[in-house]
């Protein structure tokens, strides 16, 4: 069958190559991949072939499919099951976090379909899912509804992030505003749920990139207005739509300093920031406000099984949406133009099917 590989340590390139359909041991599930989609977290590694031929891992960590085998010693799953990844494939068990269940922030865990992982991700036609993880971390996989697309289960991931950035993270209450600062798919997805919890004014701020394609989703999504920070000034147009008096919450998704700078000036005393973007530069601005005005920056990281459950009964529901988000779809023989779009913004969701014959 053929696979999506990543090549070299830090950062390498991807290539098309063939491999056997894997081997499964007593406790593990050989998933065969309905749908997987492309994550932000892949595109780091997009265009930066460094030449390296060190194997490093087969990727594509959000995905769902059928369940096509299980081993022996399997008893809680079975064949024929849709099923949705966590991506968690390695935990140690012992660490705070694992204490907690909050198994995407040990400090030893490896994802599937990311970086040096063993087992391969979704951009395949078959992926294991350990039987070590489902011994430890009993959720890393969940059942989904029969109505629920392979695309649309595949992209429930970075759902689940929001879900947790924006439901568990915070204190926010009915009535407050929220503004979500980056439109990508996790800012998108803040959005619904913000309108979900009962939001007043829910602001999506973003770039001149983001104007044609994903702030017109994120209106349909519940946005009530939009900023365009390439061209307006985003601490004076929050503070004009919120009322400084009601600029409790904000959601940084876009990772870059000059956010959370802005985040840290436009929200009044004892507020919330949820650093849910990564950036990679030293901060160049003064925090001291943080101190003065009792301001709580929380990092985030991930879901756990509360998210999971919560999020896959809503989208049943249809109280949260992804289709709207799923906005291009490439064969797997295709998979560089599917990066492509993504590249260059005209893609929020990119859904990858494998369509090879063997």
């Amino acid at each position: 069958m053929k696979a999506l590989a990543r090549y070299g340590k830090e950062f390498g390139g991807y290539r098309l190559i063939d491999v056997p359909v894997p081997e499964i041991g007593d406790e593990d599930i050989l998933v065969e991949v309905g749908a997987a989609t492309i994550c932000g977290a892949d595109m780091k590694h997009f265009r930066v072939d460094n030449g390296s031929d060190e194997f490093n891992s087969i990727r594509g960590h959000e995905f769902a499919g059928t369940i096509a085998k299980v081993g022996s010693k399997v008893t809680d799953w079975h064949v024929g099951q849709r099923v949705v990844t966590d991506n968690t494939g390695h935990v140690c068990g012992v660490c705070p976090a694992c204490e907690r269940a909050d198994f995407l922030v040990c400090e030893n865990k490896t994802n599937i379909g990311l970086d040096n992982n063993r087992w391969g991700g979704g951009f395949t036609k078959y992926a294991v899912i350990p039987g070590e993880i489902l011994r430890i971390h009993r959720h890393a996989i969940w059942e989904i509804p029969d109505n629920l697309p392979f695309e649309q289960a595949a992209a429930i991931e970075p759902l689940c992030n929001s879900y947790k950035t924006v439901a568990q993270q915070p204190h926010l209450l009915p009535g407050q505003d929220v503004v979500v600062i980056g439109a990508g798919p996790i800012g998108l997805n803040s959005v619904q749920v913000a309108k979900s919890m009962g939001a007043t004014n829910i602001v999506l701020v973003g770039l001149d990139a983001d104007v044609s394609t994903r702030f017109e989703v994120g209106k349909k999504l519940g946005a009530t207005h939009v900023v365009n920070a390439s061209k307006e000034d985003v601490v004076a147009r929050c503070q004009e739509i919120c009322g400084k008096d009601n600029l409790g919450l904000v959601i940084e998704c876009s990772g870059a300093n000059a956010a959370l700078e802005q985040a840290i000036k436009m929200v009044r005393p004892n507020a919330e920031i949820v650093r849910a973007g990564m950036g990679f530069q030293p901060l160049n601005f003064s925090i001291n406000r943080i101190t003065e005005w009792n301001i709580a920056i929380l990092g985030h990281m991930a879901y756990d099984s509360t998210t999971w459950r919560n999020v896959l009964r809503m989208v049943e529901s249809g109280q949260l949406q992804i289709e709207p988000m799923l906005t291009h779809e490439f064969g797997l023989s295709e998979w560089e133009k599917g990066f492509e779009a993504m590249a260059a913004k005209d893609a929020i969701k990119v859904v990858v099917k494998y369509d090879f014959d063997d």
